[in-house]
């Protein structure tokens, strides 16, 4: 009784030892010799051709039964096997010297020589190369892939004779279609039919690769033992190559049921693969073509395969010389302009190019980008955490997303087919690649699911009997990407990975780059702002002096620290550049004479621009002349003062100051800080020379700057394009005194200290009271709550703007300026381009110019 507790499943088939079977069918004997041609086996039907029983044709030497001359070419043919997967094959050689001429097949197995013969049933000798020459010239007049399998199921069934030829081919997953056919009329059309892998097994597909030929003559036919079936280490002989090779009955049950009598395979072999078959059916009953003949068709469905191999590689050369001349254009747009690999709507359009597709998607440090037809956004990360868990930075394709991520399903109308590149390495990157989902009927021979039930072989798998048409929708799929685009893909994979490392390093070579900048930048910074507040804290130190009150002394300190303010501005208008020298004077004199000292002071020289130290050494020196001849000298009166500059061959300006017309001069009976200034700065911080004269008709000055100090010519010309015209002024210290404002004042200031310092100029401006404020969310609450007189906003407060404060005084028509320490760098939004720009240090002068001015407008 059957065993039923065995595992039925679909890998029984794939199981089943079809190459040992230990039977060979009867249409021609089979001898099994030794390395010295003594029989080892036979098939038990050799007692029909040499009337010996197989059990008595054991140990004897097949000389006993084949004539000399035939055993001879026998042996030459075996030396021309050329590998272990050969067959020889020798035609009409009689097996005794004047009998019936037979046709052989030679072949090894191991260290055995494995001989099959058959009658010869050819009537003339077939020319061969004449028949293949003409068939190949009908396949070569085929236009297209489809004319070109039709007339090869043609060319092999004008040869062979059977009632139905089919190129049929397999699919990745082992399932085949039928895509061409010949067959005689009044049998039906298997044509565009496809069959599961199951019909075909895992390792009768394997067998198609190593014996690219097999006949079935007759499916009734009883099969015949081979004498002795197993040998002395009790293996059965290895049938892989045998043209005689029996059947499994589990394949004859499935012709059967086809209605099949007799059939015929041919292996097409593409680039080592097995690309497909030649499947010949007949049903009127059994059917052997010659040996010479199916040997012929063996050989055609090999020319036919270099063919098909031919076209398909001229075609995948074409599709990849266009793929790589878009790549190429991609690759040199992407090295050119980094950001065009974040470009999703550029990108696709490339890649369509390249790859059909439906939609791209961009994933680059965890950030997304999508365009055309993709899975939602939040789908992605789940997708990209499946391909990190499967792929090793390899190219990979599905055309059933679902298959690796259930939860797919959910898109799968819009995305089914994935192809992903990765283009980094860890963690990935990726561009992917989705195709939409391809609704599509295919046509079964049948149901392709075999029921699960033992059958009359045992247990195994029934042949299915049912090859009637049988349709399925399939859905959540989309076209599938062939292989030439894969490797298309692995290319764009090498070369984005190299654009995408280059930049990368390029990235961290100019990170590095500006963090050794910032790191300058810092140390800089530090030195200069020591150097400022050194500088301030020696201006306030030798400023002292017990003979002026304290007004004066804040006074003397204001102006010298202004000075320098203004001159900062002035070198900083063109990041730390060369400034012009004629403005430094213009700006000064306008400082303490305005409008009314036009003509007082005569600025004369060549277009020359100081250094940064050289600028701010030579505005104090310049305070100090400019505030001592407004004091006692010819700016006191109706004096006048001309400076004038030179610049000797060796490049060293020489500059010049000369007062006249003021009163008379004398030397000052005790050296103040400020002549210590005019003296000893020029020669100290620039290591110039200064000489100071006391004429009695007015002050005279003469000081060497040495030409490192000093950008003469084009440099000079660039700096004076850029500079700054002198702002307006004052006219006079008693106007700082004078109540310019009537009400309250709010002023935005994240610095307690600066805030301070405007308060009291603010209230010595007249302000009734002063709200002060660091932050925007406070200034919007106390504008809500009062009404100012006018707003004194900084614009830049550390990790925000005034601009919101701004924009709200301007929706109640309230009067503001801004404050900057930015100078002229500051740029404002165009709505408010016409706003007052207060430049830092606050100061009376330039305070009450602004509000004085912003007044006047409101």
């Amino acid at each position: 009784m059957a065993d039923t507790n065995f595992e039925v499943d679909l890998t029984n088939c794939d199981r089943e030892p079809i190459h040992a079977l230990g039977t060979v069918q009867p249409f021609g004997f089979l001898i099994c010799l030794s390395a010295d041609w003594l029989v080892q086996r036979a098939s038990a039907n050799v007692v029909d051709t040499f009337q010996v029983t197989a059990e008595d044709m054991l140990g004897t030497s097949v000389n006993d039964y084949i004539c000399p001359d035939t055993v001879h070419t026998l042996r030459n043919r075996l030396t021309l096997l050329r590998d272990s997967d050969s067959v020889e094959r020798v035609f009409g050689y009689p097996l005794q010297q004047g009998g019936a001429p037979y046709d052989f097949a030679l072949h090894i197995v191991g260290s055995s020589v494995i001989l099959e013969g058959e009658p010869s049933t050819q009537s003339a000798s077939t020319d061969a190369g004449s028949m293949i020459r003409s068939m190949m010239a009908r396949l070569d007049a085929s236009e297209d892939l489809t004319g070109f399998f039709r007339e090869g199921a043609r060319q092999v069934r004008a040869l062979t004779g059977f009632d139905r030829v089919m190129v049929y081919q397999f699919d990745r997953d082992g399932s085949g279609i039928v895509v061409a056919e010949a067959a005689r009329t009044g049998i039906g059309s298997f044509l565009g039919l496809r069959y599961p892998a199951s019909d075909i097994p895992k390792q009768a597909r394997a067998l198609y690769l190593r014996a690219p030929f097999r006949i079935i003559a007759d499916v009734d036919a009883t099969p015949v033992a081979i004498v002795p079936a197993i040998d002395e280490r009790g293996a059965p002989l290895d049938l892989s190559l045998s043209v005689l090779r029996a059947v499994s009955p589990i394949h004859i049950e499935y012709l059967k049921n086809m209605g099949v009598h007799a059939s015929m395979s041919i292996s097409i072999i593409v680039d080592g693969q097995l690309w497909g078959l030649f499947a010949c059916h007949h049903y009127a009953g059994p059917r052997l073509p010659a040996f010479e003949r199916r040997s012929v068709a063996e050989l055609f469905g090999q020319m036919f395969a270099l063919k098909l191999e031919s076209r398909e590689r001229a075609a995948r050369a074409a599709y990849e010389a266009s793929a790589r001349a878009t790549s190429d254009r991609l690759l040199a747009s992407v090295a050119s302009d980094a950001a065009l690999i974040e470009n999703p709507e550029w990108l696709g359009a490339m890649m369509r190019q390249v790859v059909s597709c439906d939609g791209v998607a961009i994933w680059i440090d965890g950030e997304l980008a999508l365009n055309g037809l993709t899975p939602p956004s939040g789908a992605i990360p789940a997708l990209i955490r499946r391909l990190n868990a499967m792929m090793a930075g390899a190219v990979f394709a599905t055309d059933h997303i679902t298959d690796i991520l259930p939860q797919a399903a959910e898109y799968a109308d819009v995305a089914a087919g994935v192809l992903a590149i990765p283009i980094s390495r860890t963690p990935r990157d990726y561009v992917l690649l989705f195709r939409q989902e391809v609704v599509r009927t295919v046509n079964w021979a049948g149901d392709p699911h075999k029921p699960a039930q033992l059958g009359p072989n045992g247990p195994r798998l029934t042949p299915r009997q049912s090859f009637e048409l049988w349709a399925q929708e399939v859905r959540s799929r989309s076209t599938p990407f062939t292989e030439a685009e894969l490797r298309v893909a692995e290319m764009l994979r090498v070369s984005l990975i190299e654009v995408v490392l280059r930049l990368s390093d390029e990235a961290r070579e100019e990170r590095q780059r500006s963090s050794e900048r910032q790191e300058l930048l810092i140390a800089e910074l530090n030195h200069r702002v020591r150097n400022i507040l050194s500088l301030i804290r020696g201006l306030i130190r030798q400023s002292r002096d017990g003979e002026i009150d304290l007004a004066a002394y804040i006074g003397l300190l204001e102006g010298r620290i202004e000075s320098l303010a203004r001159a900062h501005d002035q070198i900083t208008r063109d990041n730390w550049a060369a400034a012009p020298l004629a403005p430094l004077i213009e700006t000064e004199a306008a400082a303490y004479l305005g409008t009314d000292g036009a003509g007082r002071v005569s600025v004369e020289g060549a277009a020359v621009a100081l250094q940064p130290q050289a600028y701010s050494t030579v505005a104090l020196v310049v305070h100090e002349l400019m505030t001592n001849s407004c004091k006692y000298g010819a700016l006191s009166d109706n004096g006048r003062v001309m400076v004038s500059w030179d610049v000797d061959d060796a490049g060293n300006l020489l500059l010049q100051w000369r007062e006249r017309g003021g009163p008379a001069v004398r030397a000052p009976e005790r050296k103040g800080f400020g002549t210590t200034i005019i003296t000893r700065s020029v020669p100290y911080d620039l290591g110039g020379q200064a000489e100071i004269r006391y004429q009695v008709a007015g002050l005279e000055a003469d000081f060497m700057l040495p030409a490192r100090h000093i950008a003469a010519g084009e440099d000079a010309r660039k700096a004076h394009a850029i500079a700054a015209p002198p702002p307006p002024a004052p006219t006079g210290h008693e106007r700082y005194e004078t109540s310019i404002l009537s009400g309250p004042v709010l002023l935005v200031e994240d610095s307690l200290i600066i805030a301070m310092d405007a308060e009291d100029v603010l209230a010595r401006l007249g302000a009734t009271h002063v709200v002060t404020v660091a932050t925007t969310a406070h200034a919007l609450e106390e504008i809500a709550r009062e009404e100012f007189q006018v707003a004194l906003l900084d614009f830049n407060l550390g990790t925000e703007t005034s601009l919101p404060v701004a924009e709200r005084l301007l929706e109640k028509g309230a009067p503001f300026a801004f404050a900057t320490g930015y100078g002229d760098q500051l740029r404002l939004p165009d709505e408010m381009a016409e706003v007052a720009v207060l430049q830092k240090p606050y100061t009376a002068h330039n305070m009450a110019r602004t509000l004085e001015d912003l007044l006047r407008k409101a």
